[in-house]
């Protein structure tokens, strides 16, 4: 691999604010000639890019018109997003190059085969895709979309011939248009005739959630990695059929900055199962085309001093563990059309100019480097084989013995990513010698030493943590057979007809939601509050804390109509029910134990709006919709004052500030949960709880020094932000002790559980010996980034979870996150159990 020095960056004044006469010169005059038979953007929208934000449909449109037209250009849908909106992918080269697409792509996947040894790395067109507007908010590039697209397909130039001739550019406009959409609206419906640059004018001012984020509130900025979403899933089954070789990742940022692109900091962490070349050698090639196409308009730029790429779940970082090079981009916002800054006023044009001059660059780049990306990228996945990994395991093993669907949702997850995984008995194996060797380690292992403490988003990702699945290395594994195609999905065997009860298996992760769906039907359901073993249709069966007994003699429906209802329960949700014939247990309480409890059907709200995280809203409210199947009224900040809370028996509040709620409100609050309800806090909002006295707990605090002459050391005022950001806990796992005879705990087998911490709310356990549900263990640190002091002084003799009491209700309040994007299936359980046996929860009180 042949290293390029990078060249020192010198920087010219860049201001340009208004567009010239000819909008098309502005972009791209040095790309005459065009092809009169090819609309340009402002030809087909009847506006010039940048005097409007463009919805996605019309985007959509306009590529297809291209496809439509030009020979050079086709078009294909990967996927839908939750909104039902077209995820489209328009593939760009030659007439020649098209018609023989299927060939080239054969060509090029064999420089990703290990087992393959081509060495032709300049004769096969490189493939290059330009990914845009992940952040719904952030729109120019989407707009650069449109006129890099029109340059490729329309250009008669000698320039564009010759990217075509030798690339094969794929184009997605848009990653994320319900964001993209959300936002278009907005800044279009306060634009006026003229424009209007103040900062505090509403049309730099979105209203809560803001376009950033997907339908769900969930940043896909984040999900390339998680990939919960139809966005993602979509992307990674494109991304996987072509392993482009370069990818981009375009961005706006603070519009006091003004525009950056790679390299990224030097002292920043970087991913440590990635090659060096990729973060200097081929980083460092391309940064010079960025400064010659930014240099020659005049456009401020930095570089090397902010963001990093340790969390491989970026659209500019997941595809570096593909064996591409992914680039972010980074531009100045006007977030509107025109916003004034601390150096003059920033256009939407000219925002979108950046980006356009950044996506030709990137092809440029990679037509004149095909040989040296080839070579690296075959490189890539022949280390993957070759050079095994530190830890010298061989494979990892996995599997939980009583959460069926659990283990599939990871097995499927794994599948996603291309990564091998073989059935062995009641376990799965993952093997290191593999393609996706480096995924394999992104999954299970974990990191607690890295070169920076300051970082732009999580710092640990051992994805089989999120789904609490205990796991271990072996150091030999035999890959005979073959590896699972598809998750397995065993045949879902009718529950035969008793007349007696049937018993949910409350450990399945699937169960809560076929026990909110019998509920929703009618069916009466009592909760055993301590194991039992009774003989069922199926044989003997133990049960754990918090099965479900549906007695058939306590409903109102027939039996016939209750067995129907069970297993339109058991196959809509794939869940262990299973009948029974008598009450008598063999071990364990009897069915007609007192310590089976009725409880009710969750009916809950959710506080969103103004100074509450849309993330973690979003979270909640993706969990109960398409998991839980549970309807969840979403309540306004605003609308909070004349809401009827007698309607709810549950109440979620999320991380956030809750400053719109007075003293009147929080009494109201207080007065509803005494009432018999339950109030359940996550992070922030706990830390808000406990600060409001709704609850009798108390944060951690630091000991107070006895030294009360100690001075204050003096520290180098450049160093601050490293210094202070080193002390937030931006994301990382931790381990509690879990009490699994709390009704919180219903589900879980062993007391030991990861949890995800991203926040630094740190809560004292309860003076309450029964209130503390879950508490850091000694040696909690499992993976991720966290300071000596907020380890040793904050988070260990802390609580993660604690059940405190409201009159006769309760509030459950969570220090850390049970719901992180979406992917933290092993703590889910957590916070379903508070909605569903949050009422049953009365903390006893020593007399």
């Amino acid at each position: 691999m042949k290293h390029f020095p990078f060249r020192r960056i010198a920087v010219t004044l860049l201001f340009l604010i208004s567009i010239p006469l000819s909008a098309q010169d502005y972009f791209f005059k040095d790309k005459a000639p065009f092809d009169s038979n090819i609309p340009s953007p402002e030809e087909f929208l009847g506006y010039p890019i940048g005097h409007q934000h463009t919805r996605h449909d019309l985007i959509v449109a306009y590529l297809e018109k291209l496809a439509e037209l030009s020979d050079r250009a086709s078009i294909e849908i990967y996927g839908k997003t939750h909104e039902k909106r077209k995820l489209v992918m328009l593939t760009v080269s030659t007439p020649e190059n098209l018609s023989n697409l299927e060939n080239i792509k054969r060509d090029h996947l064999r420089f990703v085969d290990p087992n393959d040894n081509p060495t032709n790395y300049n004769d096969v067109p490189i493939f290059v895709q330009l990914g845009y507007n992940v952040h719904g908010n952030e729109p120019s590039s989407s707009e650069a979309a449109m006129l890099t697209a029109y340059t490729m397909v329309a250009s008669n130039s000698s320039e564009v011939m010759n990217y075509l001739n030798n690339a094969i550019i794929f184009i997605d406009p848009t990653i994320n248009p319900d964001g993209r959409d959300r936002h278009t609206q907005w800044a279009n419906q306060f634009k006026a005739n003229q424009l209007v640059s103040d900062g505090s004018d509403a049309e730099h001012n979105e209203a809560w959630p803001r376009g950033r984020t997907n339908h769900y509130w969930f940043d896909l900025n984040r999900d390339w990695l998680l990939a919960v979403h139809p966005e993602s899933q979509g992307k990674l089954n494109w991304y996987h059929k072509w392993y482009p070789n370069v990818v981009t990742d375009f961005h706006e940022m603070g519009t006091r900055s003004h525009y950056f692109f790679e390299p990224m900091k030097p002292i920043g962490s970087k991913d440590p199962i990635m090659p060096k070349e990729n973060y200097t050698t081929l980083n460092d090639i391309f940064a010079t085309y960025f400064v010659e196409a930014l240099d020659d308009i005049g456009s401020l730029y930095y570089t090397k001093e902010s963001f990093d790429g340790t969390y491989p779940g970026y659209g500019s970082s997941y595809p570096d563990l593909q064996g591409a090079l992914a680039l972010l981009f980074e531009q100045a916002s006007s977030r509107g059309h025109l916003q004034e800054t601390h150096y003059g006023t920033i256009s939407f044009p000219f925002t979108i100019r950046n980006q356009y001059k950044s996506s030709i660059a990137t092809v440029k780049a990679a037509v004149e480097n095909k040989g040296t990306l080839r070579e690296y990228q075959q490189d890539f996945f022949k280390s993957a084989i070759n050079v095994g990994a530190p830890s010298g395991y061989a494979a990892y093993e996995f599997g939980d013995a009583y959460d069926m669907n659990r283990n599939r949702a990871f097995v499927d997850f794994l599948l996603k990513h291309k990564i091998d995984v073989y059935k062995r008995d009641n376990k799965y194996v993952v093997p290191l010698k593999q393609p996706q060797r480096r995924m394999v380690q992104t999954m299970f292992e974990t990191y607690r030493q890295y070169s920076d403490s300051v970082f732009y988003d999580a710092s640990a990702w051992s994805v089989a943590n999120f789904y609490n699945l205990k796991y271990k290395g072996l150091f030999r594994f035999n890959t005979s057979g073959e590896p699972l195609a598809s998750i397995d999905k065993s045949e879902v065997v009718p529950v035969p007809k008793s007349s007696y009860s049937y018993i949910l298996d409350w450990d399945d992760y699937y169960a809560p939601s076929a026990l909110y769906y019998m509920q929703s039907k009618g069916l009466k359901v009592e909760v055993a509050f301590k194991p039992f073993s009774v003989m069922t249709t199926a044989g003997l069966k133990s049960f754990n804390y918090g099965s479900v007994l549906i007695p058939v003699s306590l409903q109102n429906e027939s039996p016939e109509e209750v067995l129907k209802i069970v297993n339109e329960a058991k196959a809509k949700f794939n869940v262990p029910i299973f009948g029974t014939k008598t009450g008598f247990s063999n071990s364990g309480i009897d069915l007609g134990s007192n310590n089976f409890r009725a409880v009710k059907k969750p009916k809950v709200a959710l506080l969103i709006g103004d100074g509450v995280s849309s993330y973690e809203a979003g979270e909640v409210w993706h969990l109960l919709d398409t998991r839980v199947h549970m309807p969840v009224s979403k309540i306004q900040m605003r609308s909070f004052r004349n809401a009827n809370l007698d309607k709810y028996n549950t109440l979620v509040m999320v991380s956030g500030s809750y400053s719109q709620l007075d003293s009147m409100q929080v009494k109201r609050l207080s007065n509803w949960a005494s009432k018999g309800n339950t109030l359940v806090t996550i992070g922030r909002a706990s830390q808000w709880a406990i600060n409001k006295k709704l609850v009798k707990e108390k944060l951690t605090k630091k000991p107070k020094s006895k030294d009360s002459t100690k001075v204050t050391k003096r520290l180098p005022y450049v160093d601050a932000s490293e210094h202070l950001g080193r002390e937030r806990v931006g994301g990382a796992i931790f381990e509690v002790d879990l009490d699994i005879t709390h009704p919180l705990g219903f589900g879980y087998r062993s007391d030991k559980l990861p949890v995800y911490k991203n926040n630094n709310v740190f809560i004292a356990p309860s003076k309450n010996a029964y209130a503390t549900v879950a508490k850091y263990t000694d040696k909690p640190h499992i993976d991720g980034f966290i300071s000596e002091k907020n380890l040793d002084i904050f988070l260990k003799p802390s609580a993660s979870l604690i059940v405190s009491p409201m009159g006769r209700g309760r509030a459950v309040l969570f220090a850390d996150n049970p719901n992180f994007r979406g992917a933290w299936y092993g703590t889910n359980r957590l916070f379903i159990n508070s909605l569903f046996l949050g009422s049953q929860i009365s903390i006893p009180r020593p007399r």
